[in-house]
């Protein structure tokens, strides 16, 4: 029997529930990575069937998760070979051969199944669901709940059983400048933009953060190593990143008690609360997406483009005007405005004149 569910599938009761997967291993983004957190073994067991070469496209992969009440089970059910790629109707038409059988030997009663490869697969629903109809309609005695494709869930209401990170000096200085960045008192949200340029400044004055490199892109200096760090932070001192896409205006709260852990930490590691300073100084006024974007772009310039060259004002301006069409419509006034903020709280050369 087919029914259809709406809400979180993570919280559905059914025997088994059904995860999307690639077969190389990763879980980054989406439904994937909010089962990665729910459910760390099954992860672990995925892992090693990727790794041995086991897992592939036509084959579920079962794993226990030796609970005394539903679910019993998660089926992880390969829609794509590659995360970096798209889901095939086919490779939908062979897993769901292989899940009957797979229900049939664990005796299943009922199965939670999201919309397999519609999501960041990139198929059309109205097909996926023909083709699951189809395969399925032979086996009315297993309840199969399915959830068409849905917005996820909120970040506080999906599951997060990973076990939580130590504090380290450049986990405490973000947490400490996402504080002070949002402590205005008009409950403003932090947007993930927002987050990658206070670390882009973080780094640029000095802060050791192992393996975060920022290249030129869209929204200014970025770094999609970053994806990862807020993913261990997810849950435990952060919330809003929970299913791992990286949108620049998703939203960044703070958990419970992290900002005062953060904040005793650094009065612990003198070097690091002095670069945090530093930033938190030189952010003050430009408290927004775009002046963050602003700010970060017009120092990129300055540090990155021109060497020892001395620069006019055009060259700042054309330079960031030049960047993309998006930048194009910042105000000279502005560019310039972020330029002498850099300047006089010396984050440029001490050559680099007033403009």
């Amino acid at each position: 029997m087919i029914i259809y569910q709406t809400g979180n599938i993570l919280h559905d009761q059914a025997d088994a529930i059904i995860n999307t997967v690639n077969t190389v291993g990763v879980m980054g983004k989406g439904l994937a990575l909010q089962f990665k957190k729910a459910f760390p073994d099954n992860f672990k067991a995925y892992k090693k069937a990727c790794d041995d070469k086991s897992l592939v496209i036509g084959q579920v992969l079962s794993v226990p998760l030796n609970s005394i009440s539903a679910p019993f089970y998660v089926i992880n059910f390969p829609t794509k070979a590659h995360w970096k790629g798209h889901s095939k109707l086919d490779f939908i038409e062979q897993g769901l051969n292989s899940l009957k059988a797979e229900v049939k030997r664990l005796e299943l009663k009922s199965v939670a199944i999201p919309a397999l490869g519609s999501g960041l697969g990139g198929l059309p629903w109205q097909q996926v669901e023909l083709l699951i109809k189809e395969h399925l309609a032979d086996m009315p005695d297993v309840e199969w709940r399915i959830y068409p494709p849905q917005a996820a869930p909120k970040a506080e209401a999906m599951l997060n059983k990973t076990k939580r990170p130590a504090m380290t000096t450049g986990r405490a200085a973000v947490l400490g400048l996402i504080e002070r960045y949002v402590s205005t008192g008009f409950g403003y949200r932090l947007s993930l933009l927002e987050v990658q340029k206070l670390v882009y400044f973080l780094t640029a004055v000095g802060e050791p953060l192992n393996k975060v490199v920022f290249q030129k892109h869209h929204y200014g200096p970025y770094a999609d190593v970053l994806r990862h760090v807020l993913d261990k932070m997810e849950g435990h001192f952060i919330s809003g990143y929970a299913d791992g896409l990286n949108k620049p205006e998703t939203p960044i709260e703070l958990k419970g008690d992290a900002v005062t852990e953060a904040l005793n930490y650094l009065d612990q590691h003198t070097e690091t609360k002095q670069r945090f300073d530093k930033v938190a100084k030189l952010i003050e006024g430009f408290e927004s997406q775009n002046g963050m974007e602003l700010l970060s772009t017009v120092h990129w310039v300055a540090t990155q483009e021109y060497g020892d060259k001395v620069l006019t004002s055009e060259d700042v301006i054309n330079s960031v005007h030049g960047w993309s069409a998006r930048k194009a419509n910042m105000k000279s006034a502005h560019i310039l405005a972020a330029w002498n903020r850099l300047r006089e709280q010396g984050w440029l050369d001490s050559k680099a004149p007033t403009l």
